[in-house]
C-alpha cells in the first residue's frame, strides 16, 4: 500500500483511483462496506482510502478527551489488510479546513488527486464549518467528471454500527460487542516502553505501552491476543493485559502492560498490536503482593481457558 500525504504534488500513477473518503476511526464494518463499494464502483482503477491526519476533531477540539480508536499507523496497517492500494492520508490543517465544498471538490478530489469515484457515507459532511453534504458531492462530481456513490448507513441488532457505539461497549467492558461492530478485535498498537519493571520482580514481566491519545477501554484486566509486528520475536502470543493507572502503586498515567504467556525475550522497542478479547476483572488494590501475585496467576489461568476455546 502507498501512502501519500499531499494533493497537490500527485505522482501520475497515484491519480485515477477509486476513493473512499471518510475517519476510518477503527476501520468498522460500516467503513468496510463503504470500502467494498468503493472497489465495486470501479473494478480496474486502485482502490483507495481517503482520510486525514491529525483527525479533524483533533484539530478543531485538541484539549477534548481522548477519543480515537486507534492510531494512524494501526489504521493504515488494518486498511492494508483489506486490499487498500492508495491511502490518502491528507494533513488537516488551516488551509484544508478552509476550504469551501466546491474548492474541496475541485482542488482535492478533481484537480489534486484526478479521483475517478468517490464513496462517501450518508452523513458524510466537507468543507469549511462542514457545510457540505453528500448530495452536493453528487453534484459537484456531474459538473467536474468524478463518479460519486453514497453508502447507506450500516446497522447491527437495530443499531447503527459507529464508532460511538464502538467507544461505548469497549467503555463497558464488552470488548466482544465491540469486536462484533468492528468485524475484528479491538486493537491498542504501539512501541513497548521502559517500565518500572515491577511485573518482572513480581515473576510477570510485561511490555508496557501508551495509551496516549487513544480511547480508554474500561480499566482492568484482559485477556489478550498479541501479535509482534516486528523484531526478533515477530509473531502472534496469547497473554494478559492489565489497563490502567495501576492503583497498587500509585499509578496516575493510563498505560496498557501486557504479559505474554510462555514468552522469554527482551520486546523493547517492538512494535506490539493488542487485541482485548475478554474483560476478566476491574483493577483492584490488595493488602499485600501475596495477595496481588495470587490474582495474577489466577488472572492468567482464566485467559489461558478464554483464548484455548477461541
Amino acid at each position: 500500500m502507498h501512502i501519500i500525504r499531499d494533493f497537490q504534488f500527485v505522482e501520475p500513477e497515484d491519480r485515477g483511483a477509486s476513493v473512499a473518503i471518510g475517519n476510518f476511526d477503527g476501520v468498522h464494518l460500516g467503513h468496510q462496506s463503504v470500502i467494498e463499494l468503493a472497489r465495486d464502483a470501479a473494478p480496474d482503477a486502485p482502490l483507495g482510502v481517503m482520510t486525514f491526519e491529525p483527525h479533524p476533531r483533533e484539530y478543531f477540539a485538541p484539549d477534548s478527551p481522548p477519543f480515537r480508536l486507534m492510531r494512524g499507523n494501526a489504521r493504515a496497517h488494518r486498511l492494508e489488510k483489506l486490499g487498500v492500494e492508495k491511502l490518502y492520508e491528507l494533513p488537516f490543517n488551516a488551509a484544508l479546513a478552509g476550504l469551501s465544498p466546491d474548492e474541496f471538490a475541485r482542488n482535492v478530489i478533481c484537480d489534486g488527486l484526478g479521483l475517478s469515484h468517490v464513496v462517501v457515507g450518508a452523513d458524510f459532511c466537507f468543507g469549511k464549518g462542514r457545510s457540505g453534504t453528500a448530495d452536493d458531492l453528487v453534484r459537484f462530481g456531474q459538473e467536474m467528471g468524478f463518479g460519486v456513490t453514497i453508502a447507506p448507513l450500516m446497522q447491527r441488532s437495530e443499531n447503527v454500527v459507529s464508532s460511538t457505539a464502538i467507544r461505548t461497549a469497549l467503555s463497558e467492558g464488552r470488548p466482544r460487542d465491540a469486536a462484533a461492530m468492528l468485524g475484528h478485535w479491538h486493537r491498542i498498537e504501539g512501541e513497548v516502553i521502559g517500565g518500572e519493571q515491577r511485573g518482572r520482580e513480581l515473576g510477570f514481566p510485561t511490555a508496557n505501552m501508551s495509551i496516549e491519545g487513544l480511547h480508554p477501554p474500561k480499566f482492568g484486566v484482559y485477556a489478550v491476543l498479541v501479535d509482534v509486528l516486528d523484531g526478533p520475536h515477530q509473531g502472534s502470543y496469547h497473554g494478559a493485559a492489565s489497563v490502567g493507572v495501576r492503583p497498587m502503586f500509585h499509578g496516575e498515567v493510563p498505560n496498557i502492560e501486557t504479559f505474554l504467556f510462555d514468552f522469554s525475550g527482551d520486546l523493547y522497542g517492538a512494535t506490539l498490536s493488542v487485541g482485548l478479547i475478554e474483560f476478566l476483572r476491574p483493577e483492584m488494590t490488595f493488602k499485600g503482593l501475596d495477595g496481588l501475585i495470587a490474582q495474577m496467576n489466577a488472572d492468567c489461568e482464566q485467559a489461558r481457558g478464554i483464548l484455548a476455546a477461541l
